[in-house]
């Protein structure tokens, strides 16, 4: 029987956090999962609405995983020792969603990506005294390595940089997937995108490679704001300086075709589908607290025989869509990279800080502690 792994984790052990950098011991991985050095790993809005209602006993969250192969179980054949794999969400494979190409719809028994177990409520880090759920998207990222199941590791080309890719296993994949996959935004459309965090800026990127031709971003932070123009966007509107949803319609003279909202927000979303021309489509992205309900003009929707479509997970199968993501990138296409910000394990906390204060777009938990080359030369750090 292997020994277990010592692993050093970011634990969530109350409401709120603060996240504590702990020693933890990893088990050995089953017949249908690896364990992999994770090398960096995304931080995402996700992960801090867990923090602040994880559910009962200790956590370990993470869910945009990079990192190499280490051990792999009997009964995985995907992948092998060495390989670079990004972490992304599980599904079962089996179920109706999964087999029409929308794993994540997935409605298998017993998959539940928050729980932090597995589907029979087992975990795979323990603290010495009891068990740590470890099993966050089939990962827990925020640790030097995790145990992953085969279906949720997609190998990736050892010819990019793996530090950048873990954001490309959630949001980024969910703001380009939102446009390429559930939308289907093509040449010539008008799109306009409520919230320029990292979501947002993935999908005007997305829009400007699928050829867009009115590309609006709606945010209140005014550097965002300057970034959604560089990267994409034809034009910028600041929502604090008037009603948005006039503000768009005033470029866009029937309104866009597409709205995409990444806040959660019910009154932004409202302006998202009143922004909408007739038979424009709003897709919702972020995730609405609990409960949150959408005070919408019915007439208008019916009216304008307007949709509106929730999209999780950008509609993406990952083994797919994130190695053409990453082609993109290499092509010099989809530079995502300008949204990330590096930081160590044990910086976790100010990390979430500046995430939530919007001095960060994307944050980036790199393992090792070496922090020198916070970027590639030829890219800015934001």
């Amino acid at each position: 029987m292997p020994t277990p792994r010592r692993v050093a984790a970011a634990v969530i052990r109350r409401r709120g956090g603060p996240f504590r950098i702990e020693s933890l011991r990893l088990d050995a991985p089953r017949a249908d999962e690896a364990v992999v050095r994770i090398v960096a790993t995304g931080m995402c809005h996700t992960d801090l609405l867990i923090r602040d209602d994880p559910g009962p006993g200790p956590i370990v969250l993470g869910h945009e995983g990079a990192g190499v192969v280490e051990r792999v179980g009997a009964e995985v054949d995907k992948v092998r020792r060495g390989d670079h794999v990004v972490l992304s969400f599980l599904s079962c494979g089996r179920c109706r969603f999964c087999l029409s190409g929308r794993p994540a719809n997935c409605d298998g028994p017993g998959i539940d990506n928050f729980s932090g177990t597995r589907p029979d409520g087992t975990t795979s880090l323990h603290d010495g005294r009891s068990p740590v759920r470890g099993r966050f998207f089939a990962q827990s990222s925020f640790a030097t390595y995790a145990i992953a199941h085969q279906r949720n590791m997609v190998k990736v080309s050892k010819r990019v940089p793996l530090e950048l890719l873990g954001p490309l296993g959630c949001g980024i994949q969910t703001g380009a997937g939102a446009v390429m996959n559930s939308l289907g935004v093509s040449t010539g459309a008008s799109l306009a995108v409520f919230g320029a965090g990292a979501v947002g800026l993935a999908a005007i990127l997305a829009a400007r490679i699928v050829g867009a031709t009115t590309i609006i971003a709606v945010d209140i932070v005014p550097s965002r704001l300057v970034l959604a123009r560089e990267l994409g966007a034809t034009h910028a509107i600041d929502s604090r300086k008037g009603d948005p949803a006039e503000s768009v319609r005033e470029i866009a003279e029937n309104g866009v075709d597409y709205a995409l909202d990444t806040t959660g927000r019910p009154e932004v979303i409202r302006k998202a589908v009143e922004a909408l021309g007739v038979r424009g489509t709003c897709g919702i992205l972020g995730a609405s607290p609990e409960g949150a309900k959408l005070n919408a003009d019915i007439g208008d929707i019916l009216g304008g025989a307007k949709r509106i479509l929730g999209i999780i997970e950008g509609d993406s199968v990952p083994e797919i869509f994130i190695p053409r993501l990453i082609e993109l990138y290499r092509q010099g296409r989809f530079p995502f990279d300008r949204l990330i910000r590096f930081y160590r394990l044990d910086e976790i906390n100010q990390a979430a800080k500046d995430s939530e204060a919007g001095m960060t777009i994307k944050p980036v938990l790199r393992m090792a502690a070496d922090r020198a080359a916070d970027r590639p030369p030829s890219r800015r750090r934001r």
